[in-house]
């Protein structure tokens, strides 16, 4: 994800990106990125703020693994520098958000919930909210190709949420050149972040895979991965396994009494959509058209026409969708 991140932005800022990493060997970018890349270690607060205050320039940070906490958003907005975070967890994302009173204070902005999912299925909710004029109830759908190679840090996270208790049922819903699919309600942040932004009632976001057996499987193992020896295997099994292709679909449908409206996404590669999403915010961050302050995607009016912006990279848009099975 990073190594897509800094080749978009460099061919769009030439000579402006630099790479960074707890490898600064390894941190490093295509042409028009920096040749030396930087140590920047996301759980050594102290060390990054050295790090920016030496720089002196430094603009904006994309900050693409998940920190331990909000240490690194603190950082960056009390020295005046703009975050776009690809972060998931609503703990982190809560956390980031409350420190909009110092990202004010300096003129930082925060960007929260950039990517796919979150991201993009929260720039899809909006249109469909508000079709309806406010949704009672919003209906989030991922469907992730299990053929993608996705990187260990995601199949942990998805793992380690699999256990997660829900209240919510399956959902049969048609995805756009997938056909008709069992999608079943996982933790994703989107679904505790839109009852706020939006206003909306209730949101609850459903995960399938391009494989009905493996779904299947997936789902069938979610009392077993209660226990930690269970999801460690599970994570390893996962990172071997590639029965499916690296397609992604995305659907948010929204009902307000008898209306319905429903909007999907479908492409390729999810990690790769997901890092050209932050360098898309980022360089928003760069034109200075973003206000400050800390703001999820689809609280930022500039950033609704983004599934647009990604037609050149695959990324498809539908409308007008038969509602869930």
């Amino acid at each position: 994800m990073g190594a897509t991140v800094t080749a978009t932005l460099a061919g769009w800022f030439p000579h402006r990106v630099l790479a960074g990493g707890r490898n600064p060997d390894r941190a490093r970018g295509p042409a028009g990125v920096h040749a030396a890349g930087v140590r920047i270690d996301v759980t050594d607060p102290d060390h990054l703020r050295r790090t920016l205050t030496g720089l002196r320039d430094v603009a904006a940070v994309v900050l693409c693994v998940e920190p331990p906490d909000d240490s690194v958003a603190r950082v960056c907005f009390e020295q005046g520098v703009h975050l776009v975070d690809v972060g998931a967890t609503p703990r982190l994302l809560d956390a980031t958000a409350a420190l909009a009173p110092v990202a004010t204070a300096t003129g930082a902005t925060g960007v929260l919930s950039v990517g796919v999912a979150p991201g993009l299925t929260n720039l899809l909710a909006r249109r469909a909210h508000e079709d309806v004029g406010g949704a009672e109830r919003i209906d989030l759908t991922v469907l992730l190709g299990a053929g993608e190679a996705h990187g260990a840090d995601a199949v942990r996270w998805t793992v380690e949420n699999l256990p997660h208790p829900t209240t919510a049922a399956p959902l049969r819903v048609t995805l756009p050149g997938h056909g008709t699919r069992t999608a079943h309600p996982f933790p994703f942040s989107d679904q505790h972040t839109l009852p706020h932004t939006l206003g909306a009632g209730l949101v609850t976001t459903r995960l399938c895979l391009d494989s009905a057996p493996l779904t299947a499987t997936l789902f069938g193992l979610r009392r077993a991965a209660r226990s930690p020896l269970v999801r460690r295997a599970l994570t390893a099994s996962f990172r071997r396994i590639h029965l499916g292709a690296d397609g992604f679909a995305l659907r948010a449908d929204a009902h307000r009494g008898g209306r319905h409206a429903a909007y999907a996404l479908t492409g390729r590669a999810q990690g790769r959509v997901t890092a050209l999403v932050a360098a898309h915010v980022t360089r928003e961050l760069l034109t200075g058209s973003l206000p400050a302050g800390v703001h999820h995607i689809e609280q930022l009016p500039a950033l609704a026409g983004l599934p647009e912006r990604l037609a050149d990279h695959g990324v498809v848009l539908h409308d007008r969708l038969p509602g869930p099975v």
